[in-house]
């Protein structure tokens, strides 16, 4: 089978609050872990949080669906991976992460998010133009 490609790939660690007295990371990090992953997308495709917030323009979740397919454990080290398209005024981020190492399937997940301009649901054009180059 052909490995999936994405456009943007980061490796994290679990860190020892993470986990459950089973020493398995608790279903709810899966989320902080994707959350961390768009944020630093947006940061390195030049979307500061705090600069578009600052000029009335806030990214915000719609809808998150994931799936969990194998835990991850203390010290574990993985990767947690972005695809991303538009649907009108929609952002979907379609995100894996996998195991390290053997890059095994952990959790997969489609995150909707819309934007907000000065408090109002917006197209969120600004964005798009931002993201052009991963649409």
């Amino acid at each position: 089978m052909k490995e999936k490609t994405y456009i943007f790939e980061m490796e994290m660690r679990v860190r020892d609050y993470e986990v459950d007295c089973q020493g398995i990371v608790n279903n709810a990090i899966y989320l902080h872990y994707m959350e961390h992953t768009r944020h630093e997308f947006c940061r390195r495709a030049g979307c500061s949080f705090p600069e578009m917030h600052a000029q009335g323009i806030d990214p915000v979740l719609r809808s998150v669906n994931i799936e969990y397919r194998r835990s991850l454990g203390l010290g574990q080290d993985f990767v947690s991976c972005i695809n991303m398209r538009r649907e009108g005024a929609r952002f979907i981020f379609e995100q894996d992460i996998y195991a390290l190492p053997g890059r095994r399937l952990a959790a997969t997940a489609e995150v909707t998010v819309v934007c907000t301009e000065n408090g109002r649901l917006s197209r969120g054009d600004i964005l798009a133009e931002a993201f052009a180059a991963y649409l």
